[in-house]
């Protein structure tokens, strides 16, 4: 009690008890002041319900432990060597070691992590309704995805809401993609190997970024899994859902997060002079490249393109915007050059000279 009581107010340390007496006559709990307690008996005294003096011991199910010495009483009772807690129990999780150490035993070790945030910035509330759920992030990407994103900074307060999903699952995806080609020091370092506990299944593995999927689902108003296995297939000829498991979650749940989450944001515009003449002039430098033609090589052709319509480095970034925002409705996106080699580059084409007639921006 004394080692409690500092945490309370001064009308609360008036009527505080560790432990709370089960009314032996109505079976209620009941948070009444104790009149009498007895170390030596293990027994404490209050006035019941119908104002009888009791006694009661403390064990044997007679009383409840307020939740301060609870938590204590457990880790002493159960031998409990190591629990988890979020900061805000912190000083309640300091207070309940005090008590075990009285007790003759030991505080288990710990660790408190921090706990989540909207995409403000604010603390995520159940009243607010702010929060993600995991039942909502398994519904648009991996079970691994949620996995990593556990994993990272634990001990930092983190960004919780549905735009995080992707980059969580390229993040994955990278870590899978580096695991082995790196030596044993560089893989404990790696993510994957703690999701994996040390083994990580080739099915994996991936050559697509959840990204891409999404670009290849928005450039195709994509609303089953087909569509993008048809663009897959022609970049990976033996790429099936059975050989590629893990792809084929990924496309399924790439459908679903288009439909819900980027579809209903889509917001087309026509190009101004400058981005117009760049695009049209990507567009003839892909009716050029040969049908083999490398990721570099695509990637090239969409820089230079940019390069030689007035976009010096320090301006390339609005030129994949305007790519972006003309062609997907979009502002962001992958590596173009790699939207192009798995849409495909006549599909790209396509796609450009419809942008750049105002098929999309009169569409929205």
């Amino acid at each position: 009690r004394q080692t409690v009581l500092p945490l309370l107010g001064e009308e609360r340390q008036k009527t505080y008890s560790p432990f709370l007496p089960i009314s032996p006559k109505t079976g209620r709990v009941l948070q009444v002041p104790l009149l009498e307690t007895n170390p030596d008996a293990g027994t404490i005294v209050f006035e019941d319900e119908d104002g009888t003096k009791t006694e009661l011991p403390v064990t044997g199910g007679h009383v409840k432990a307020q939740w301060r010495p609870d938590w204590a009483l457990r880790w002493y009772a159960l031998d409990v060597d190591y629990e988890m807690a979020g900061v805000d129990l912190r000083s309640a999780a300091d207070m309940a070691g005090k008590i075990v150490s009285i007790l003759g035993g030991k505080k288990p070790a710990g660790f408190h992590y921090e706990l989540f945030l909207d995409e403000k910035g604010e603390k995520i509330s159940k009243s607010k309704g702010n929060g993600l759920s995991m039942e909502e992030w398994l519904t648009y990407a991996p079970h691994e995805s949620l996995a990593y994103y556990m994993y990272q900074r634990p001990s930092s307060g983190k960004k919780l809401y549905f735009d995080i999903i992707p980059k969580a699952v390229d993040e994955y995806i990278s870590f899978v993609g580096s695991f082995a080609g790196q030596d044993e020091e560089k893989q404990l370092q790696n993510a994957a190997w703690y999701i994996h506990g040390g083994k990580i299944p080739n099915s994996q593995h991936t050559p697509v970024s959840f990204t891409l999927l999404l670009n290849l689902a928005s450039a195709s108003n994509a609303h089953n899994a087909e569509t993008l296995w048809g663009f897959i297939r022609k970049h990976k000829p033996d790429a099936s859902p059975e050989s590629a498991p893990f792809l084929d979650r990924l496309v399924g749940h790439a459908v679903k997060y288009y439909e819900d989450f980027v579809l209903p944001h889509k917001k087309y515009r026509l190009p101004d002079a400058r981005e117009r003449a760049a695009m049209e002039d990507l567009a003839k430098r892909l009716e050029t490249v040969p049908g083999n033609a490398t990721l570099d090589t695509l990637q090239t052709e969409v820089f230079s393109a940019g390069k030689e319509n007035g976009y010096d480095k320090d301006s390339l970034r609005e030129w994949f915007q305007a790519l972006y925002q003309v062609l997907l409705g979009q502002d962001q996106g992958p590596r173009f050059g790699s939207f192009i080699e798995l849409y495909g580059v006549k599909e790209s084409i396509a796609l450009i000279r419809d942008a750049l007639d105002g098929k999309f921006a009169k569409a929205a």
